[in-house]
């Protein structure tokens, strides 16, 4: 049986659900919270170390700018409700990504829950935030050449916004959309990769689970035979 350590999830569908079920996108990112409490309390059960949470990507910021706000507003209040009880509960809370164009509130509430989680070890959330992986790399290899350092994958490994992280076991994206849209592209390199149709809010604890088992049995190779 794999062992399982990190988990990765790019969470689609929340904008589709919202649209189909109550014709408003942001509602469907408000259901979308639901789907990740019961996510991080089952990974809790199964005694997986790292989450990594695909939250909003440097992309994103063409959306709609009532959607951005909205989003950025829904995970302020998150935030300022569920610090507490993540920090009760031995959750250690990191964001992952730049804090460029972030509000200074924003990046107050997000920098006070890493401090009040900093001492945490039952789970880590990483919060991908304002994250791309290209200019993840590129901030990476600027740093190394500013400290005139060799390239190598481990100077590499040690300037990403992952560094000591575990790179995931396993990825699983929801919305029926098979692309890793420009997520952790050099950590996945031997991730396990699932692809779910379900929308984000539809994706059940039984889900979950299904996926885990399946990656828990594959044949994982690294290379060899």
């Amino acid at each position: 049986m794999n062992q399982l350590n990190h988990v990765a999830i790019i969470m689609d569908g929340n904008g589709r659900w919202g649209l189909k079920k109550k014709n408003s996108r942001n509602m469907g990112h408000k259901e979308g919270l639901n789907t990740i409490e019961k996510i991080i309390r089952e990974t809790i059960k199964k005694k997986i170390r790292f989450l990594t949470l695909y939250a909003f990507s440097t992309e994103n910021w063409k959306r709609p700018k009532k959607e951005i706000n909205f989003l950025f507003n829904l995970l302020k209040d998150f935030l300022k409700k569920k610090t507490n009880q993540l920090n009760k509960n031995g959750i250690k809370f990191k964001m992952i990504g730049s804090k460029k164009m972030l509000s200074k509130k924003l990046i107050e509430i997000l920098l006070n829950s890493e401090k009040v989680t900093k001492n945490n070890k039952t789970l880590q959330i990483n919060l991908a935030l304002n994250y791309g992986s290209k200019n993840e790399l590129i901030n990476a290899i600027n740093l190394i050449k500013k400290k005139k350092i060799n390239f190598s994958e481990f100077n590499i490994n040690k300037h990403l916004y992952t560094n000591n992280l575990p790179d995931p076991d396993l990825l699983i994206r929801t919305g029926n959309t098979n692309r890793l849209s420009n997520f952790m592209l050099w950590q996945l390199a031997y991730s396990e990769i699932y692809f779910e149709k379900k929308l984000w809010p539809d994706f059940t604890i039984k889900n979950y689970n299904k996926i885990l088992r399946k990656f828990k049995k594959t044949k994982r190779n690294f290379g060899n035979i």
